[in-house]
């Protein structure tokens, strides 16, 4: 059976960038499963496994506008101190969110000083190539309700 639209496809995966650190892997855990066609993973991810069957595997690269998109500069703003409770540990790094443009979104901390705190709403992984080490290891037909809800459901998940 081939990954195309409304197949689930489990496969193990690792991830590294462009100097071969380790980003993300499935190996030593369950495998990962994905409704094919839905845009549930990466576009280029996606793209480049259509078509797979149960034992394809490869290593597949994804620029970065088929990934989590380009770095987008202007994503990175300045918002006053005060916006943060007074008793927040304000870190360059962590995460926060807040009210964007698209509802509730996900900023990483990029500076930080008593008069503001610079946010960044790129994704972490924009402007990044990816490298996947993929193994396909089943691709089987989804139920109704996994097309129906646009994604797998593994043990017992239900709505």
């Amino acid at each position: 059976m081939k990954a195309t639209h409304g197949r689930v496809v489990s496969l193990h995966y690792t991830l590294t960038d462009d100097l071969g650190v380790l980003l993300d892997t499935s190996r030593g855990q369950e495998s990962f499963s994905y409704l094919h066609g839905y845009g549930n993973i990466v576009p280029g991810l996606e793209s480049a496994l259509e078509g797979c069957v149960a034992g394809f595997s490869s290593a597949i690269q994804v620029a970065p506008a088929d990934g989590y998109g380009e770095y987008n500069p202007q994503a990175v703003f300045e918002v006053p101190r005060e916006q943060f409770p007074p008793s927040e540990d304000i870190q360059v790094g962590m995460q926060v969110q807040g009210e964007g443009e698209h509802g509730v979104m996900n900023f990483t901390v990029v500076g930080v000083n008593d008069q503001a705190v610079t946010l960044d709403a790129n994704h972490p992984m924009a402007g990044k190539t990816l490298h996947f080490e993929v193994e396909v290891l089943e691709v089987r037909d989804a139920t109704e309700q996994e097309q129906a809800h646009a994604h797998v459901h593994t043990h017992g998940h239900d709505h």
